[in-house]
């Protein structure tokens, strides 16, 4: 795959109730590289209200998704199957003590086009919050395909 990539992000929470689902999609360029195994992700978010694009870099391998964001919200979220992990969230509005039990991890890789998915359930200080589904989608820049 090309170093210059389309990543489509997609998340799905499931409130409690499961009746009503919220949907999160961003779509930006960033760059991809492998190494030693593992497939890297790099792109900048600009959040509405921050004046500073946030730095973000994903790295994957079979059964682990590590999400790294830095400026103006600063976290390490681990996603590894069958286990749980703990972050501290911080923001410009305090810090958020976050849980991450991660169900499934579920990755497809052609030749110009990875899929991630991750099905987790997200705790917010102890306290059980909302089930998700994060769907990432990374294509070749050049690639003629839509991304779906």
């Amino acid at each position: 795959m090309t170093k210059e990539v389309l990543i489509s992000l997609r998340g799905l929470q499931f409130d409690q109730s499961d009746a009503d689902a919220e949907k999160i999609e961003t779509i930006m360029t960033g760059n991809y590289y492998e190494k030693n195994g593992s497939h890297y992700v790099l792109f900048e978010e600009v959040m509405e209200g921050l004046t500073e694009p946030v730095k973000n870099r994903i790295k994957f391998r079979e059964h682990v998704l590590e999400l790294t964001r830095s400026g103006a919200v600063n976290v390490h979220m681990i996603f590894e199957e069958n286990r749980k992990n703990m972050t501290s969230y911080q923001t410009p509005y305090g810090n958020i003590l976050i849980g991450i039990d991660t169900q499934k991890i579920h990755i497809t890789q052609e030749s110009e086009r990875i899929a991630v998915d991750v099905d987790y359930a997200l705790d917010i200080n102890y306290e059980y919050l909302a089930d998700c589904r994060i769907a990432l989608d990374i294509r070749a820049k050049g690639s003629v395909e839509k991304i779906i």
